[in-house]
């Protein structure tokens, strides 16, 4: 097995990298097995966050965008790729809503292209190749729009409801991908996944961007009255969903991805802050829930998300391991233990101002 994996190099991307190359039992990839990470290393994706792989005889790393046919083309031609997993996107609604124009470049046109090499590839197989290849996008529930508190969850026949320029992007970029399988009869499937947390998240996302606030004892900015409403799901549970919708998903279908776990900015916020009082004190002693700062709220700010994930449960046995509690104690130890990794983002050139870094 060979795997295309597009934005390797980011957040969650990273994190499903790791978990093949470190995987046991149902995770585990074999040593004939290659990796191979194409990633455009903007500013959220980071080498680091796989550098201890690059010995590994499975992993090969390459910088390059999905937007280049022809080092799709050159790719696919020396790997013979049994399965692409599509991370490749940009994917902070903020940097959407100041500049859209870069979101509907790499998610459409990037999925637009990556798509269409790999559909002359596929095209190409013998049987046995055609038969076994899988196209894996993987997505984001805000491509459904908002809710209000009374609403059911998001399920995979939700109409798309996108509201900023990046969910809309999104939105896009997966009706790519159905086309793709209705038209040509590719075979593809697409995941819609909930708010990830975790290790090595670029530190613009709500939850690492509090973390390291607090600990340079920065404010920590809290969005209109805090009371938007998130599913969350750690990381790795993701990446286990992924994996085993690759192994086991039917042609054609979406799964959502969900971590069971709705929460308000304004608790996140509040339950980081108890993990931090605990296991990094404050020299005066008093909590780091005193750093709160509400502001403005930003433009089109969605009330509410939330995940119906019971049909990859039903269907394909995956449910997240992590609750919360157990999840977001994971990621706190996680960025006090790795405040090498955190300087060096922050010593780079990311819009430090919006980050706190300054």
């Amino acid at each position: 097995m060979n795997l295309l994996v597009t934005g390797g190099c980011g957040f969650i991307g990273s994190n499903f990298i790791r978990l093949l190359l470190n995987g046991n039992g149902e995770y585990a990839i074999s040593k004939d097995c290659k990796i191979v990470n194409l990633d455009a290393l903007t500013y959220a994706g980071n080498l680091d966050n796989l550098s201890s792989y690059e010995e590994d005889t499975r992993y090969d790393f390459v910088k390059g965008s999905i937007e280049n046919t022809a080092l799709l083309e050159s790719l696919f031609s020396q790997y013979r790729f049994t399965a692409i997993i599509n991370f490749a996107a940009e994917s902070h609604v903020d940097r959407s809503i100041d500049t859209p124009e870069p979101f509907f470049q790499t998610n459409v046109i990037g999925t637009l292209r990556l798509m269409d090499v790999a559909r002359k590839y596929w095209n190409q197989c013998d049987a046995g190749a055609r038969d076994r290849f899988r196209f894996l996008h993987v997505s984001t529930d805000e491509v459904y729009g908002t809710l209000n508190e009374s609403d059911p969850a998001f399920t995979e026949t939700t109409p798309f409801a996108p509201n900023s320029p990046y969910a809309a992007s999104k939105a896009a970029s997966d009706f790519i991908v159905r086309a793709g399988y209705h038209t040509y009869g590719m075979p593809v499937l697409t995941t819609n996944c909930s708010n990830n947390y975790g290790s090595y998240q670029f530190p613009e996302k709500l939850i690492p961007l509090m973390i390291l606030n607090a600990l340079e004892n920065k404010p920590l900015p809290i969005y209109g009255n805090g009371l938007n409403v998130r599913d969350w799901l750690y990381v790795e549970d993701h990446c286990k969903a992924i994996w085993t919708v690759l192994q086991k998903g039917a042609i054609g279908e979406t799964y959502n991805v969900g971590g069971l776990n709705e929460m308000t900015n304004i608790q996140i916020v509040d339950t980081l802050c108890e993990i931090l009082d605990e296991l990094r004190p404050r020299p005066d002693g008093s909590s780091y829930k005193s750093l709160k700062k509400f502001v403005q709220d930003r433009p089109g700010h969605d009330k509410r998300y939330a995940i119906d994930c019971s049909k990859i449960q039903r269907e394909l046995g995956w449910t997240p391991c992590e609750s919360f509690a157990t999840g977001i104690r994971k990621t706190v130890q996680w960025y006090l233990e790795h405040s090498d990794w955190c300087q060096a983002i922050a010593q780079k050139k990311y819009q430090r101002e919006r980050l706190g870094l300054k």
